[in-house]
């Protein structure tokens, strides 16, 4: 069993030790993560600018790209073979609901699944690293609980997993669940520079929108470890017929 690690918070970050500590003795283990923390990078390649990879003392590999970046370059040539799982985290902070669209950490996993590769994304849902030792433990047994029952090393399949902040006897059973809806972002933030121009910050993340029962926000906040499967396909099937049937309405009028 071979197992690829990132995360988005960078190779120093205590989510990815944690993780890898939690698994080097379940499988054969490699990290390789971006040098500096890259979050809310998504899916993001970088195309413009050579890549370098170094190793640190612990034997990291860490490369100065973005967490797609990272497991892109490992699939691709760096390991020399294909891993059986590849997993990402543990992130500082929630991945839930909209938080997909835009996390490095789910971007890294998802780049397995793009190759073929069974993938997860493991999140704290608070930021601060409490209680990093109960969600890795969790990981290890989720991970564990897919090797006995041979989930891992057949079809690709991608699961965004949010584990809450809470000591290890009192997180509830895994639920799956589907993803929530946040609110719009908060506005942005303006400063002005020692140099009189102005500066804008993004804005933090919106509150929950949609936090009812079968959504990870819910089962969370109830003590529960979320698992979302995820799909790379953003069609709107449900709407492909009304599409089709309005653009046919169109070039109908055009023609007349």
């Amino acid at each position: 069993m071979k197992i690829l690690i990132s995360n988005d918070d960078g190779y120093q970050a205590p989510g990815i030790v944690a993780l890898y500590e939690a698994l080097k003795n379940v499988a054969e283990v490699e990290v390789v993560a971006p040098e500096h923390n890259n979050s809310a990078k998504s899916n993001a390649l970088t195309l413009h600018s050579p890549l370098y990879v170094h190793r640190a003392p612990n034997g990291f590999r860490y490369v100065n790209g973005t967490p797609a970046d990272c497991v892109h370059i490992a699939l691709t040539g760096l390991l020399g073979y294909r891993p059986d799982l590849v997993v990402s985290g543990i992130n500082n902070g929630a991945n839930m609901g909209d938080d997909t669209i835009y996390s490095g950490t789910v971007g890294a996993a998802m780049e397995g699944y793009l190759f073929g590769i069974p993938a997860i994304a493991f999140s704290q849902t608070e930021k601060g690293w409490k209680h990093l030792d109960a969600a890795a433990a969790r990981a290890r047994e989720l991970v564990q609980q897919m090797m006995v029952h041979h989930m891992v090393g057949s079809q690709p399949w991608l699961l965004n997993v949010n584990i809450p902040c809470l000591p290890l006897k009192d997180l509830k059973p895994p639920k799956v669940c589907r993803l929530g809806r946040r609110h719009a972002a908060e506005p942005v933030i303006t400063q002005t520079s020692p140099r009189g121009e102005t500066m804008y910050w993004i804005g933090a993340a919106g509150p929950a929108m949609d936090e009812s029962e079968g959504t990870d926000f819910h089962a969370t906040a109830h003590g529960h470890v979320a698992i979302t499967p995820l799909k790379v396909d953003l069609s709107d099937h449900e709407r492909l017929g009304y599409w089709a049937q309005s653009l046919a309405h169109l070039r109908g009028q055009a023609a007349a």
